[in-house]
């Protein structure tokens, strides 16, 4: 049991340098940050939310500083998900740890796995835009539906 909770810490650990919530680091490995987050995800019985994008999105700027503009949304993301952020270069291909993923209409994009790695959600966040930032009953709703089952 012990191993497990270490294993699960530094999955965590490494997640958290993957920059769960600051920007996109081009010199990550989207794909050991995905299989380090599904570790964290099944020992903390949650999903995890991979945000592709990158530090030239202008939206992804916006949908950062809503998070920390809104923490009760940033609260349901942090009890419900392990957050991965892969960065995608502008005008570039997607990162082969996203290429079994519909592909991204726009960015930044979500994606909701559940603890095995299973796609739940693809999704394009313009539908959770607002004017000229995020909708907060939309993304609740988005974040609320796609969380893991309640026990």
């Amino acid at each position: 049991m012990n191993r497990i909770l270490l294993i699960a810490a530094l999955a965590l650990a490494a997640c958290g340098k993957a920059g769960g919530h600051a920007g996109y680091d081009a010199s990550r490995d989207a794909a050991a940050d995905v299989k380090n987050a599904l570790v964290s995800a099944r020992a903390g019985h949650k999903r995890v939310l991979i945000e592709a994008g990158g530090n030239w999105c202008s939206w992804c700027k916006i949908m950062e500083r809503y998070f920390a503009e809104h923490s009760e949304l940033a609260a349901l993301r942090d009890k419900n998900y392990v957050t991965v952020k892969v960065n995608v270069e502008s005008g570039g291909p997607v990162p082969a740890a996203l290429a079994a993923y519909p592909a991204p209409a726009g960015f930044p994009h979500l994606y909701v796995l559940d603890e095995n790695g299973t796609l739940i959600q693809s999704q394009n966040t313009a539908e959770l835009e607002s004017g000229q930032s995020y909708d907060l009953e939309k993304f609740t709703f988005f974040l609320s539906s796609f969380g893991p089952p309640k026990p």
